[in-house]
């Protein structure tokens, strides 16, 4: 029942559409060409391959191609904090690593010892360390990977979008059409598609 409903609804608004746009002049065909023919084309089909292969080149250049300059400190931010956050756990294992590695050689003298006889940090906690570290370290790379595949991703869906057609030839407007015998105002909407 329901589904009858919609589709009698539907019928109603295509029925009007279809009789408003039957009551309007019919252009001239001659117009149309002449303008077909002088109105240049401005869909590029390379131009999103273009602004991805630019943004793997560089990380925002591509949103640089597309225009859109206050996407390039983004790019820049994200990526630089997750290689930011790589580095620093990558300095901070080095530390850990080599203070492991000067108590199995024997020494006691690393930074993690600390100033009496025993151990500041046991060699356990040096191990656990570096697996924290490692694991810090790797995920951040994958971070910065996934952002720059991110930035190449943005670059190209955003170059399709700005060819998207948004021209007055694809217009849904409210329309008010006088009926001259009655004068009587019958408001209805009007969808124009000129192709």
């Amino acid at each position: 029942m329901e589904i009858n409903k919609f589709l009698i609804t539907t019928f109603c608004i295509v029925s009007c559409f279809l009789t408003q746009s039957q009551n309007k002049p019919i252009e001239n065909d001659d117009a149309l060409v002449i303008e077909a023919i002088t109105k240049p084309d401005k869909m590029n089909p390379l131009r999103p391959a273009k602004a991805a292969f630019y943004s793997a080149a560089l990380p925002g250049l591509g949103q640089a191609y597309n225009k859109k300059y206050w996407k390039i400190p983004i790019v820049y931010g994200a990526i630089g904090t997750a290689l930011y956050f790589y580095f620093d756990n990558d300095k901070i294992y080095d530390r850990y690593r080599n203070a492991y590695k000067r108590r199995l050689a024997g020494f006691t003298d690393d930074e993690f010892y600390g100033p009496g006889e025993g151990p500041f940090i046991s060699e356990d906690a040096l191990i656990r360390a570096q697996r924290t570290l490692k694991r810090n370290k790797e995920m951040s790379m994958l971070v910065a990977v996934g952002l720059y595949v991110l930035n190449i991703i943005d670059a190209n869906v955003d170059a399709h979008l700005l060819q998207y057609n948004m021209d007055e030839n694809l217009s849904f407007k409210p329309f008010i059409d006088f009926n001259n015998p009655n004068y009587i105002a019958q408001i209805g909407l009007s969808l124009n598609l000129k192709l």
